[in-house]
């Protein structure tokens, strides 16, 4: 299974209600599908994605996550995550962001620092009023036929994946020299879903460091699979 081009960020959650994911992004009922709250989603992994449905209206559906590459002679990967610096220059992620970027709800997302053990820093956007506040991944879409496990059968299944971009002074996106693309207004939702290229192209910018705050770390599988929330 391969990460993503920029090599991070291959564990987030999704703990919030379908209700509060409603509310925060402003769908209407009958366009929202219904999903639980999952607290550690990984590449391979169902989760729910918001994108223009039928008439341009915003609609809520789960998708898996991962684009799949199939190297010649080898088993598919799943590459979870692209680069603003290639996004619209590489063949394989161009389609998908010129016409089906999506938005990707979080409620906190994971990063490893060090190896053997890595230490597992879980990271949420920052809020006066709420302990981990929704935000959203910028995101990209397409529907994929084929093979995702080496001579397996073909299926064909909707996935996704989310643009990272320089880093900000934080320890764990300094380590990997990138960080994902968080956005957490409504005008940056409407304008990665409906913007021209250009005007999307322009939210990949790191997020403030004293807009995120360390919610949890630890070293063990016990640590990385457990997120505490309220």
């Amino acid at each position: 299974m391969n990460q993503g081009e920029g090599d991070i960020c291959n564990l987030y959650a999704q703990s919030r209600t379908r209700l509060a994911v409603m509310m925060k992004f402003g769908l209407k009922e009958n366009r929202t599908s219904w999903f639980e709250p999952k607290f550690s989603i990984f590449p391979g992994h169902a989760a729910p994605v918001i994108r223009l449905g039928d008439g341009g209206e915003p609609e809520l559906l789960e998708m898996t996550w991962g684009f799949v590459r199939r190297p010649h002679g080898r088993a598919p990967e799943r590459t979870g995550n692209c680069r603003d610096d290639t996004i619209r220059t590489n063949p394989f992620w161009v389609p998908s962001f010129r016409e089906r970027r999506c938005l990707v709800p979080f409620s906190s997302y994971c990063e490893p620092l060090g190896k053997r053990p890595a230490d597992w820093v879980w990271h949420s956007l920052r809020s006066e009023t709420e302990e981990r506040p929704l935000g959203a991944f910028a995101g990209i879409w397409r529907s994929y036929t084929g093979p995702v496990k080496k001579d397996g059968d073909d299926i064909t299944e909707n996935v996704f994946a989310f643009m990272t971009c320089g880093p900000n002074t934080l320890e764990t996106a300094v380590a990997h020299e990138r960080m994902p693309v968080l956005l957490d207004k409504e005008e940056q939702f409407e304008t990665w879903l409906r913007g021209t290229e250009d005007e999307a192209h322009a939210l990949a910018n790191p997020y403030p460091a004293e807009g995120i705050r360390i919610v949890q770390r630890g070293s063990s599988r016990q640590d990385l699979l457990e997120v505490a929330e309220d």
